[in-house]
């Protein structure tokens, strides 16, 4: 089965990594948007970082250890 190229970077799926899937996103040329081969997900380069920012913030915390004190 042939695949699409890759594009400049390796983004991830935002719709997949929330819930906490590790897949790489492709990029079509000629349409210029990155999509997903499992879920089906398609969107420009502005989209896809906008969105795994929001999926960053679930893990933005993930190092710190929480208190008593802290609420």
């Amino acid at each position: 089965m042939a695949q699409a190229g890759k594009g400049k970077l390796n983004y991830r799926c935002p719709m997949c990594f929330m819930r906490d899937l590790d897949i790489d996103m492709f990029y079509d040329k000629e349409k210029d948007e990155y999509y997903c081969i499992r879920c089906q997900y398609v969107g420009n380069e502005e989209d896809v970082l906008k969105r795994n920012e929001v999926v960053r913030m679930k893990y933005g915390a993930m190092m710190k250890r929480f208190t008593v004190d802290d609420f």
